[in-house]
């Protein structure tokens, strides 16, 4: 057992509902306070002093100066298993190129998935490691990352393999997501449907069968996979066993709806979500992630999340990563700017950075500082937690804990 402290403020995010609008006001806020740990979990959250003598014998891990905690972040949506480099498609978008210019120049998804294959496993495990080492200094220790720029066996089963590669060798929690349904490749002889069809038969049963990812994503827009096509597909890997998550309502509105329908643990994106569909996500379970990185890459709207928690659903945020449209990468800076531009509570910030994150990708012990829970949090030199999303993304975290253990 170990007690850490003396924090200046502790956020546990204790007590907080699931869905829904929140106030600043219910946020539990801990002054000069402590963090016990027992076997890698949250024992208890108190006053330091206090939790010291009531603890005799214990190691005490002793903090200096004044620091404030959070439960760590969850960024639930990420591709950051890539090859190459699109910073020729950020800057001809910004000159005024289309995406089917960008597209015929040499850039889009095409691009990357070009660069993946060509890229070695020890380049693409190089790159990914560096990745996640930069998302945990964000003070991220739980990140999704998924495949989908390989778009065959061969291809998509060498990034997923890095993925669970990486795995080994991270102590951040990687949740693996098969999105060879990301757009059907050039080089493949055949329709969406027939495109789709083989997915199922020759790309999924190895996956499963090497225990290389529990959850499948497709993206549903007009330039990859149809609504009708892109249900039934999502409806056969259900049967084979996989959770399911959709890109949806991106350019154009409907596929949330299909989310919904086929019982999808979320639907992200949401950019051009219509009003009769923000209810329809609110009275599902299927959490509505929010990406405001692919708003700044692409110069798009944001996703409609003051509607979307007014209406009592579940918001998400997360960062998108991505070599295209969203190459920042910092979850902190997009969901400050979201904030801005939706007028979003402090609270609801972070509980979509956190608990409702991990509720997406099916996690139920992380995301609030409380008995029991995985001991994953994030400290910032600051005498104010508001500060965090005040300095949008330039106030860095101080240190990092995984199962309560400093990195």
């Amino acid at each position: 057992m170990k007690l850490i402290g003396p924090f200046k403020q502790v956020v546990t995010l204790a007590n907080l509902p699931l869905r829904g609008k929140l106030s600043d006001e219910q946020l539990e806020i801990i002054a000069d306070a402590g963090i016990l740990i027992d076997n890698e979990k949250i024992q208890k959250v108190g006053n330091f002093e206090i939790l010291k003598s009531e603890y005799q014998n214990i190691e005490i891990e002793t903090v200096e100066g004044e620091q404030i905690v959070l439960p760590a972040f969850v960024d639930s949506h990420t591709h950051i298993c890539f090859g190459g480099n699109r910073a020729n498609d950020f800057a001809m978008r910004n000159a005024g190129k289309t995406y089917l210019e960008i597209a015929e120049n040499g850039g889009g998804i095409w691009s990357s998935v070009q660069h993946t294959r060509n890229a070695s496993e020890e380049e693409l495990l190089k790159t990914l490691l560096k990745r996640i080492d930069f998302l945990i200094s964000l003070g991220i220790t739980t990140i999704e990352v998924k495949s989908g720029y390989g778009l065959d066996v061969e291809n998509e089963l060498k990034m997923l393999r890095m993925i669970k590669k990486a795995q080994e060798q991270t102590k951040a929690t990687l949740v693996p997501t098969c999105l060879s349904a990301h757009l059907k490749p050039r080089d493949f002889e055949g329709n969406n449907q027939e495109y789709l069809n083989y997915i199922i038969t020759e790309i999924l049963p190895k996956v499963k069968e090497e225990n290389l990812a529990k959850r499948v994503d497709i993206f549903i827009e007009k330039s990859a996979f149809q609504p009708e096509e892109s249900k039934e597909f999502l409806l056969k890997t259900k049967d084979l066993g996989f959770e399911i998550t959709v890109h949806a309502d991106q350019f154009t509105p409907g596929s949330s709806r299909i989310a919904v329908e086929v019982g999808a643990k979320s639907a992200d994106h949401l950019e051009a979500t219509i009003d009769e569909d923000i209810e329809f996500l609110a009275e599902s379970n299927t959490v509505a992630t929010a990406l405001p990185g692919a708003s700044l890459g692409l110069g798009e709207k944001f996703t409609p999340a003051r509607k979307l928690l007014d209406a009592g659903a579940i918001l998400a945020i997360a960062s998108d990563w991505n070599p295209g449209s969203a190459p920042m990468g910092n979850l902190i800076t997009q969901a400050s700017i979201l904030a801005t531009f939706e007028k979003l509570t402090t609270a609801e910030v972070l509980a979509g950075m956190t608990f409702r994150s991990a509720f997406a990708l099916g996690l139920q012990d992380r995301g609030k500082l409380e008995n029991g829970l995985k001991a994953d949090f994030v400290t910032f030199k600051t005498n104010n937690f508001q500060n965090v999303l005040y300095n949008q993304g330039s106030l860095k975290a101080e240190n990092v804990y995984i199962d309560g253990n400093k990195i």
